[in-house]
């Protein structure tokens, strides 16, 4: 069984910036690595932004060039960077993963971005 808790939520202006964190019980694996996701009032579930084998990175369309997804490995974490944010990426921010071929998701953390 692995353990993710995410932290770092909170209310924050738009044009402010925020840092998640996902830590995880045991090593995030080299070759799946982590993703973070989120979740907006009353809408799907989408991908946020993924770091996967030797550190390579995907991102949402809507939040490339704000958003900064990184690892560190002797920590067991994955942070998100968020920069520029706007009301649209209000959300329950989910940090995944997959070990041993299942599927873990943390609780979530609330970013509100509003003035």
């Amino acid at each position: 069984q692995v353990q993710l808790v995410e932290s770092g939520g909170g209310l924050v202006q738009p044009g402010g910036s925020l840092r998640l964190s996902c830590t995880a019980s045991e090593p995030f694996s080299d070759v799946y690595g982590a993703t973070w996701y989120r979740q907006p009032p009353g809408k799907e579930r989408e991908l946020v932004a993924t770091i996967s084998y030797a550190d390579i990175t995907h991102y949402a369309e809507s939040v490339k060039g704000r958003f900064a997804i990184s690892r560190d490995k002797a920590k067991n974490s994955v942070y998100l960077q968020m920069n520029s944010l706007k009301p649209e990426d209000t959300a329950v921010y989910l940090c995944t993963t997959v070990k041993r071929g299942v599927r873990y998701w943390g609780q979530g953390t609330q970013v509100t971005v509003s003035s």
